[in-house]
C-alpha cells in the first residue's frame, strides 16, 4: 500500500516561475530577487532630478526639477 500525501502551493508574486521535468518527479523554481538586485544597481546611481541622468527602471518618470536661474 501506497501513502500518496498532496500539498498544494500558489507562487504569488512577480518574476517567480516553476515548471517541472521527467514526469513531475523533478520540480524546478525560478524565485529570483530580481526587484532587490535591481534595487541595489540602481541604488548606486540613482536618477538625479535635475538632468534626468543615472541609473532608472524603464518605466519610471522622473520629473525634472527646475535649476537655478541665472541674473
Amino acid at each position: 500500500m501506497e501513502a500518496k500525501i498532496f500539498r498544494f502551493l500558489k507562487i504569488v508574486g512577480v518574476g517567480f516561475k516553476a515548471r517541472t521535468e521527467a514526469e513531475g518527479r523533478q520540480l524546478f523554481l525560478k524565485l529570483g530577487y530580481s526587484h532587490e538586485f535591481a534595487g541595489a544597481v540602481r541604488s548606486c546611481k540613482p536618477p538625479e532630478v535635475y538632468k534626468g541622468k543615472g541609473i532608472m527602471y524603464i518605466d519610471e518618470v522622473v520629473k525634472k526639477k527646475q535649476g537655478k536661474k541665472s541674473k
